[in-house]
């Protein structure tokens, strides 16, 4: 937060997105996409030199770290490599057929970045209104362990909710497969593995049988369409081939296995939420938090404790998530009622593999 206040207090617009665009570029590279990294940092010194990033990007140059500005506008370009309308970008994004990022610094697929932009300016900024989607597979890692210390504690059938669902891809969890060096879990058979998964310690042994699968988000995505497929492979990243293979896995599961998707907010699904007695009524969400202004996250912590006092050792409650820490990765955290008891079971990086268990 005092990166993003510096930032805007040390010049114009220009600067404080051309900072945004950087502050990204090194998250992905960390992240693992140096595709990302490289376009990313040209794209910010194109936009201080007022070249076609900065056309592009006109009206949306005071836009809020949250956002997300600079995935949103290489999920424009992924898309539109993806569907054949930029066959000169496709040639670099492995996703599309290409190779990743040759020439110094990635130079020339910039060069091919900078010419879709120019070519396909309206349908880009057409995009840019949309929230980033990135229903990420991974985080179901976390979602089954969490769900196997459920198990432990009382085997009940579990019910789930997940608020900012985007797909509700990860409400079908528990038709992945997780690998790991402390455990497998899933169906042998699942076309998601979440190889690696699961380090440290195992989580608790236990079935998971997951009864019902709901959620909201304020602009769900159908992943059993063409579109909504498109929308979601355009956010992973293009250079990252193991996100890709578990998303296309996990949209042939979304297909077989139905899910109640609902278009409204957090507040809105925590309000249609009850328990039900012999189950658990799971609430979860992943990566979520940094979307939600200070008002909406107070709406989200007292629905969480209005669900909590209604537990009962019958209709019990759970809440799960994982969310970044300012301390460093991002903990896998459960409080169960009744009593409320309040846990980190293990960490995971953003895009949740592997999580490291606790003993």
């Amino acid at each position: 937060m005092e990166g993003v206040q510096t930032a805007r207090a040390a010049g114009s617009p220009v600067e404080y997105t051309a900072w945004l665009l950087g502050e990204q570029g090194r998250a992905c590279r960390v992240l693992g996409s140096q595709l990302y990294a490289d376009l990313l940092s040209w794209a910010a010194a194109d936009l201080r030199a007022a070249g076609p990033t900065l056309d592009v990007l006109d009206g949306y140059l005071d836009e809020p770290q949250s956002s997300v500005l600079a995935l949103r506008l290489l999920g424009a370009a992924h898309a539109l490599a993806l569907t054949g309308q930029a066959p000169g970008l496709a040639a670099y994004y492995p996703s599309a057929g290409g190779t990743a990022s040759p020439g110094p610094a990635g130079a020339d697929a910039w060069a091919a970045l900078r010419q879709t932009l120019t070519e396909h300016r309206s349908s880009i900024r057409a995009w840019l209104r949309r929230p980033p989607q990135t229903n990420e597979v991974g985080r179901a890692a976390a979602l089954l362990g969490g769900l196997r210390h459920l198990a432990a504690e009382a085997r009940l059938p579990v019910r789930l909710v997940e608020v900012g669902a985007s797909a509700g891809l990860n409400l079908r969890a528990d038709h992945f497969r997780v690998a790991g060096d402390c455990g497998q879990f899933g169906p042998e058979s699942s076309p998601v593995v979440l190889a690696g998964g699961w380090q440290g310690a195992s989580p608790p042994e236990g079935p998971v049988e997951i009864v019902a699968r709901t959620g909201g988000d304020l602009a769900p995505i159908d992943p059993a369409s063409p579109e909504g497929g498109l929308i979601l492979t355009a956010y992973v990243w293009p250079d990252q081939g193991v996100r890709l293979r578990r998303l296309r896995g996990a949209l042939e599961v979304a297909r077989a296995v139905p899910a109640d998707l609902r278009r409204e907010s957090a507040t809105a699904t925590l309000a249609r939420t009850a328990l039900a007695d012999g189950t658990w009524t799971v609430l979860w969400h992943s990566i979520l938090r940094q979307y939600l202004d200070r008002a909406q996250r107070a709406e989200l912590a007292e629905g969480v404790a209005a669900l909590g006092a209604a537990a009962t050792r019958s209709a019990r409650f759970a809440y799960l998530y994982l969310e970044q820490s300012r301390a460093g990765g991002c903990p896998v955290t459960l409080t169960t009622w009744p009593g409320g008891r309040k846990r980190v079971l293990g960490v995971a990086p953003p895009h949740g593999l592997p999580v490291t268990w606790q003993p």
